[in-house]
């Protein structure tokens, strides 16, 4: 499962989820709103949308390429 990390009303957080969507593992994506949580805010709030897996992130910006990459890089898809 990856994890989102983003808060309502951020653009770039839905671009991230679409990117998600593009290569067809928005499914395994949980995304976790990170105003609710002080430690999430504190350690996330300028940098949102951060895409982790285990204890590899993906900090923005990113585009489908290196968003592809990553996911190879972790063993998650094979999507080219």
């Amino acid at each position: 499962m990856l994890t989102l990390y983003s808060t309502e009303g951020c653009h770039l957080c839905e671009m991230a989820f679409e990117l998600t969507e593009q290569l067809n593992i928005s499914h395994q994506v949980e995304v976790i709103d990170i105003a609710f949580d002080d430690a999430l805010f504190s350690r996330y709030g300028v940098t949102i949308p951060v895409l982790k897996f285990q204890e590899s992130e993906l900090n923005w910006p990113f585009g489908l390429q290196e968003l592809n990459d990553w996911l190879n890089n972790n063993g998650i898809t094979d999507n080219t």
